[in-house]
């Protein structure tokens, strides 16, 4: 350790920009603190990916029983509340699981919530003062909230995740990641939706022929979709709610989510002071993740990058710094192919280059209908479908699937993508049989 500081490197926040990363780095030797205000992990395990995924199970599973109606015998519903409880239990003991990680790694975790004093210096809680020769930002993001009349009425993904009572109709504004997910699950659990656009476009940067099939697909179970909607205000009315849209419009619900996006969480962290930049998109930082402030860094969702703001992304960057702070490398950031999933049903996944990309490239799109395919028949997908991009040299560099089974048909193709194997590389590649991952390699 420095004498002249406390920490070697201290990290503000604890989710997967920083444990990833700062476990290893302090089993280096390298003297690590971290600072958390909420639950450690941050936002993913806590009241994101892990509890979204959880409450999505059985939404998987019903679908499936939907299909083999008549081989499986009986009704099959989701217990709201008994999925609530599951996802709790599963969940529940994550902060104290990652806070064992770094402790024994011998990191040291403090509690609350840490504004920069100088560049070397935060203060913790206004009370406590802790110095680093280098600090991470990695406190993620946040929900954007709409900044029109009423906004405080309407409710963000946390409260969604922790629902202890489905509303019998629900209101989604907005049609991301988050929007759209939830919608499903509420959907599947019994509420009525409606989701409401800000344009004529759902999950704009997924492959939108997929994406017209999951919002046809939804519509046919009941979901309502408002396009161009124009939120103008909230109202509560009794025990209902009024949305008021467009140029004279009203929608009563029971229950509002704005799913208007996300933001990065840089408000009373003192950047403004010691003059570390940014903008509307995150944290500026160079190929080193250095901001412009020599000895500060930032990790993870909140810095501003062209990279998919997504738990891989946010891995990859702590573990970038590790090697960087513990002296493995001195090179600058280089990506790797980094996948995007959203998990509706049935689930569009994708890596590499779009299609959109590919065809201006003059590069060979190949459209593949799944459907009849063996492996999407034994559990009788109707919604089915890949397609992949080969450069001119016959590399995949790019492919998208929609599929009850898309992540782990994407996941399987990574290596090809990432490695620039050719076809014969790639036809030395045979997975167990017969399993998706086979059946990906099949068609690369």
């Amino acid at each position: 350790m420095s004498a002249k500081f406390d920490f070697d490197v201290l990290y503000i926040g604890a989710g997967h920009g920083t444990f990833d990363g700062a476990a290893p780095l302090a089993q280096t030797g390298v003297s690590v603190g971290v600072v958390e205000s909420g639950l450690v992990g941050g936002t993913c395990p806590n009241r994101g990916c892990n509890a979204k995924i959880a409450l999505d199970e059985p939404v998987k599973m019903t679908r499936e029983a939907q299909r083999m109606d008549d081989i499986l015998q009986g009704n099959i519903s989701i217990d709201w509340a008994k999925n609530m409880e599951h996802k709790q239990e599963i969940i529940d003991v994550l902060p104290a699981g990652l806070t064992k990680r770094l402790e024994d790694a011998g990191a040291k975790v403090m509690h609350g919530h840490a504004k920069f004093v100088d560049n070397h210096t935060v203060l913790i809680d206004d009370d406590k003062k802790v110095t680093a020769e280098k600090i991470v930002i990695s406190t993620g993001l946040k929900s954007h909230r709409l900044d029109i009349p009423g906004t405080e009425l309407a409710h963000d993904s946390e409260d969604f995740l922790n629902l202890t009572k489905l509303p019998e109709h629900i209101t989604i504004i907005g049609s991301g990641y988050i929007g759209m997910e939830f919608a499903t699950i509420a959907n599947a659990a019994g509420s009525k939706v409606t989701v409401m656009l800000h344009s004529d476009k759902v999950l704009r940067d997924f492959y939108q022929p997929y994406v017209e099939q999951v919002v046809a697909d939804l519509k046919e179970r009941g979901v309502q979709f408002i396009k161009n909607s124009d939120v103008q205000s909230f109202e509560q009315k009794d025990n209902s709610y009024q949305i008021h849209y467009g140029k004279d419009e009203t929608l009563t619900t029971d229950w509002i989510l704005d799913a208007t996006g996300r933001i990065p969480n840089v408000g009373n962290l003192g950047l403004d002071e010691i003059g570390v930049k940014y903008d509307k998109t995150g944290v500026l930082v160079n190929d080193y993740l250095q901001t412009n402030i020599e000895n500060i860094y930032a990790s993870g969702d909140v810095i501003s990058s062209n990279q998919p703001k997504v738990t891989p992304a946010a891995y990859f960057e702590s573990k970038y710094l590790m090697s960087l702070f513990s002296g493995q490398t001195t090179d600058p950031i280089k990506f790797p192919v980094i996948p995007t999933v959203v998990f509706t049903s049935p689930r569009i996944a994708q890596a590499g280059i779009s299609v959109d990309e590919g065809k201006k490239k003059g590069y060979q799109i190949s459209e593949n209908d799944l459907a009849n395919y063996w492996y999407y028949i034994v559990d009788k997908e109707p919604i089915a479908h890949s397609t992949q991009i080969h450069d001119k040299d016959g590399h995949l560099v790019g492919v998208t699937e929609i599929s009850d089974q898309a992540e782990d048909a994407i996941n399987a193709l990574l290596p090809a993508i990432e490695f620039k194997f050719d076809r014969q590389q790639v036809s030395r590649l045979i997975g167990l049989f017969p399993t998706i991952g086979y059946a990906a390699w099949h068609r690369a």
